[in-house]
């Protein structure tokens, strides 16, 4: 072999091995890498597995707390959400509490629970909900002068309200430049985050919200007491030390005109109070009670209706609740078996009850209705053909022209303000399309007892009728002239523990002329 022959072949093989081993460094050198990122992955993964395990425990937690207290609800769940604050708090665990939850396990794997969830979610409380039960409490509060801490607090299980749940019911109020609620709300989140109540929620938001409702009240020196504190909660508040230069100068004002005028207080007498106060005085069994004099002329007695023969053997328990206007009451009236016979029926078809415009005659929801309503007739169940001939039997009025037996279901502060049954002057139309005349009676069953509130009450005489399950009620819209009687004007007050059914049948003037004729006088 040729001496440059094999030189060059040295070079060859020594520039080989050279570049064999330096890919064989580069490719060591990446491997390498690779072996300090799955190290890496491997540290993620367990940062994972131990957020997962703290995701589980939250979890974990929750639906114990929850298993626990569905247990106790499925047990009387119309016993459970009777009280207020079961009810109110069930809408907001569903409608905000279980989305964040949806957001804590949004990576669910299976998919199972999140699918579930979402397609349940539809059937959620929405917004609008949660601040109706909200708004159903603060009603409560007022119509029966609870304070909040009554509200808030108590052994009846699940009932508790939350510091957050407090000044969520505060700001709901505040919303609705409604600073009354405001205040007695904001107190108790204070009150309950000054005993220790472990809270997400921080002192000096309260008292912001808690300074200037009272400033809103005109109670300068309170609202200058809460500000002061709310500044040595937080010297560098944006508003503290401005508010309360405006509040001394607010007092001092106060005070001038104080000096200047003095209220004087007198004793009303129940005809001068407000309709809204009287209403609101009856609900709580207050109000004007009737003489010893009038009280002696209501009776009990046996009732056949002038011996009709279907009473004669077994006539009605027939007792009187108020003389002027004359309501009674009939006892025993309808069964256990009918009453659940009837809430069966009407439970899939009740949707929040309606009022008929007064001025366009459109039936549209109002905030003083606060109920669900389903209507039934004979044609839904022989039974209900056979409640109305017993209307008719003890009231000796004719069924074919009333209305539909109507079923109704108040729950949380659910209501019926003050109102009339029949058509007034000024609304000559108001049943036009029935073609049967205005409403001469009411006749109303009770289908439930109710532990606190849900009374009948009639504001311009004081009357105040309770519900008593197997019990109805009846009275007479229109006296016997047909011009309506402005006495029967009354209101279903809040249900404040309790669930209330009740039914009713309006009865109207076509098909009466012979029942109950004509009277001569207006008044008759």
């Amino acid at each position: 072999m040729e001496p440059r022959l094999h030189v060059h072949l040295c070079k060859v093989a020594h520039r080989f091995l050279c570049d064999r081993k330096r890919d064989e460094r580069k490719h060591l050198s990446a491997m390498t890498d690779l072996l300090y990122t799955e190290k890496d992955l491997v540290t993620s993964l367990k940062d994972y597995i131990r957020a997962e395990e703290s995701k589980l425990e939250q979890i974990k937690r929750w639906a114990e707390k929850l298993d626990s207290l569905t247990v106790t609800a499925t047990q009387d769940p119309e016993g459970f959400l009777g009280h207020p604050v079961n009810a109110f708090k069930l809408v907001k665990r569903l409608n905000t509490e279980w989305g964040d939850l949806e957001s804590l396990v949004l990576r669910d794997t299976t998919g199972g629970f999140i699918s579930n969830l979402t397609i349940q979610r539809q059937h959620f409380p929405t917004d609008e909900d949660q601040t109706g039960a909200a708004k159903a409490l603060i009603r409560l509060q007022d119509t029966y002068r609870l304070d909040a801490n009554t509200i808030s607090t108590g052994d009846l299980p699940g009932k508790i309200l939350t510091t957050v749940d407090c000044f969520e019911l505060g700001k709901i109020a505040y919303s609705d430049a409604d600073y009354y609620h405001t205040e007695l709300w904001m107190a108790q989140a204070l009150k309950q985050l000054d005993e220790g109540e472990d809270s997400t929620l921080d002192k000096v938001t309260v008292i912001d919200y808690l300074s200037y409702a009272i400033y809103q009240q005109g109670e300068m020196e309170r609202a200058m007491d809460y500000t002061k504190r709310l500044i040595e909660l937080d010297p560098e508040h944006p508003r503290g030390k401005s508010n309360l230069k405006y509040f001394e100068f607010q007092l001092e004002k106060q005070k001038k005109a104080a000096e200047e005028e003095k209220k004087k207080k007198a004793k009303k007498a129940f005809s001068l109070i407000p309709e809204r106060e009287k209403y609101e005085m009856l609900c709580r069994g207050e109000g004007i009670k009737l003489t010893p004099r009038r009280q002696s002329r209501l009776f009990c007695r046996y009732y056949d209706n002038n011996r009709n023969p279907k009473l004669l053997l077994a006539p009605m328990k027939q007792q009187d609740e108020w003389d002027r206007p004359y309501i009674v009451r009939y006892l025993d009236v309808i069964t256990d078996a009918e009453i659940e016979k009837i809430k069966e029926l009407a439970k899939p078809r009740l949707r929040r009850a309606t009022i008929s415009n007064p001025i366009t005659g459109v039936l549209e929801t109002a905030s003083y209705r606060i109920s669900k309503s389903a209507w039934l007739t004979g044609y839904d169940d022989p039974m209900i053909e056979t409640i109305n001939q017993r209307i008719e039997d003890l009231t000796g009025l004719e069924m074919d022209t009333a209305e539909e037996l109507q079923v109704a279901n108040y729950g949380v502060g659910g209501q019926y303000e003050p109102h009339f049954d029949f058509g007034r002057k000024d609304e000559p139309d108001a049943f036009k399309e029935l073609g049967t005349g205005n409403r001469i009676a009411t006749w109303l069953f009770y289908m439930s007892d109710v532990s606190a509130g849900g009374a009948t009450v009639f504001p311009d005489v004081g009357a105040a009728v309770w519900p008593q399950k197997g019990t109805a009620v009846f009275w007479y819209n229109l006296f016997a002239s047909g011009e309506g009687d402005y006495s029967t004007r009354h209101a279903a007050c809040p249900v404040l523990v309790g669930n209330k059914w009740v039914s009713n049948k309006w009865i109207h003037e076509r098909g009466q002329e012979w029942r109950r004729p004509c009277g001569l006088s207006e008044a008759e």
